[in-house]
């Protein structure tokens, strides 16, 4: 059964200029300025340089208002759409025609691992099948230069893509006798302990060799366990014979095929959005607006509705001209404004991060950052937390000290025993400290660690102590031992 009722319903929804600003405030510095040309180049009503005087301003808004109270008493109101009611496509252009030059730069390719082990392979003496089949194993090589699947599933797959029939026994004779023996040493191994072992094959034959050798092949776990004792009680050597074999298998690569992977990478650099510094004990902030122009509006469209509102037959092909260029001025308007909308937020968001943390600015003791939450920022500028979080996310501040992302400035808090409030930074700077300090043959484990903090005045427990440990990228105290 169908049924028709009438509502009132009551939505709140950002406008078009405040998702705009939003999306501005989000870039870092570089992706501003792309954005700013993008901008420049999409809309002809937009240029760079300083305002223009103020008879010739045309970003005045009365002016700008009566400019349109003049041609909207002339022009249909069906034909003078809204800005949210015209199509975009009305106004796209694309001054670009097909066969056009692609000024792009394009980015050197390097050679991939794949590639340079198929032009070692061309080398080698065998048969036509023995070569598709080996090119086969070669293309199941990952990035890290490491076969993960079994020789059977690898049968299998031969026999339906490439129609060829060949047991594990003879794959396993190929994998061994030649993609084993290729460059980089240590392709094409099944695991890690084998990956060590061609390795250490390929080196000279000495006592340290021999034992590392040993050691991997027969002792590998109690290795990656790092139970010295047991290997040094099983293969009877002592300790200094043992460090010297330890030694030679940590030159040895786990990731052979890592160097070929990653030489297509562009490297990236940052580029802080800030700068705070020193002047005379006090702290200066600047907004880094790189190499962002200055933006204006276009005077040669004034003079378009200046033409219009002097002439005195309008026809329709001067009221459409007039409707796109009057969407073309109020896009660039509403950028230009969320262009300053942008820099006053930043600098207002970033002017309260600072005076928030101004102790560790003036020292860079990381001990002196303060607990902050993006609420602290927000309700001090009176913001909105979204605001504050788009402000922090991806932007970086130079200081004298180095340059941090933002966001690492934000921590929660955590109370001493005395009452005090101090940042969970505070807490991970002492453990980092503590475990660089620790003996390396008998490494703190986190109960030790959870109390020393407690003797510190630090009430942490084992499992946050694990924690942060584990956000600090340092491995467990067993991993951390050495002889």
């Amino acid at each position: 059964m169908l049924k028709q009722d009438l509502y009132l319903k009551l939505n709140q929804k950002l406008s078009p200029q405040q998702i705009q600003l939003m999306k501005l405030v989000q870039l870092p510095t570089l992706a501003f300025e792309e954005r700013i040309k993008q901008e420049l180049e999409e809309n002809p009503a937009l240029e760079e340089g300083h305002d223009f005087t103020e008879r010739d301003e045309f970003s005045n808004q009365e002016d700008y208002q009566d400019s349109e109270r003049i041609d909207a008493s002339d022009i249909n109101i069906d034909e003078y759409l809204s800005d949210d009611d015209m199509p975009s496509y009305k106004t796209y252009s694309n001054n670009y025609s097909a066969d056009a030059d692609d000024t792009t730069v394009p980015y050197a390719g390097g050679i991939t691992l794949n590639e340079y082990l198929i032009g070692q392979l061309h080398t080698a003496r065998m048969s036509d099948e023995d070569y598709l089949i080996a090119d086969f194993l070669i293309g199941s090589i990952d990035g890290d230069g490491y076969i993960r699947r079994d020789l059977k599933s690898l049968s299998d797959d031969l026999i339906f893509t490439q129609n060829l029939v060949a047991d594990e026994k003879k794959l396993e004779e190929l994998l061994v006798g030649y993609i084993q023996k290729l460059d980089p040493v240590g392709v094409g191994a099944r695991s890690l302990q084998e990956c060590l072992l061609i390795q250490l094959e390929a080196k000279e034959n000495t006592m340290e060799l021999r034992l590392a050798k040993g050691i991997v092949e027969n002792s590998f776990e109690e290795f990656t366990k790092k139970h010295y004792q047991k290997i040094m009680k099983h293969f009877e050597v002592d300790e200094e014979l043992l460090k010297g074999a330890i030694k030679e298998i940590e030159k040895l690569n786990p990731k052979p095929g890592k160097s070929f992977s990653g030489n297509t990478k562009i490297v990236e650099q940052i580029t802080p959005d800030f700068a705070i510094t020193i002047v005379d004990g006090e702290l200066d902030l600047k907004l880094n607006s790189g190499n962002a122009p200055e933006l204006r509006l276009s005077g040669e469209y004034r003079n378009l509705f200046e033409a219009y509102k002097e002439g005195d037959k309008k026809n329709e092909e001067q009221k459409k001209a007039v409707q796109f260029v009057k969407q073309k001025l109020d896009s660039a308007k509403w950028f230009i404004d969320a262009v300053k909308q942008r820099e006053n937020t930043l600098m207002l968001a970033m002017g309260a991060i600072m005076r928030f943390q101004e102790e560790y600015f003036l020292t860079g003791d990381e001990q002196k950052i303060r607990p902050m939450i993006l609420k602290d920022i927000a309700d001090e500028i009176k913001m909105d937390i979204s605001t504050i979080s788009r402000v922090a996310n991806s932007k970086y501040v130079s200081t004298p000290y180095g340059t941090l992302l933002i966001k690492e400035l934000f921590s929660e808090s955590m109370t001493t025993t005395s009452g005090e409030e101090v940042s969970t930074r505070e807490i991970k700077k002492i453990l980092q400290d503590a475990i660089k300090e620790e003996s390396k043959k008998k490494p703190l484990t986190d109960e030790k660690l959870s109390e020393l903090l407690k003797s510190k005045g630090y009430k942490v427990a084992r499992r946050t102590v694990a924690k942060y440990r584990e956000q600090l990228n340092i491995p467990v105290a067993r991993l951390r031992k050495k002889l």
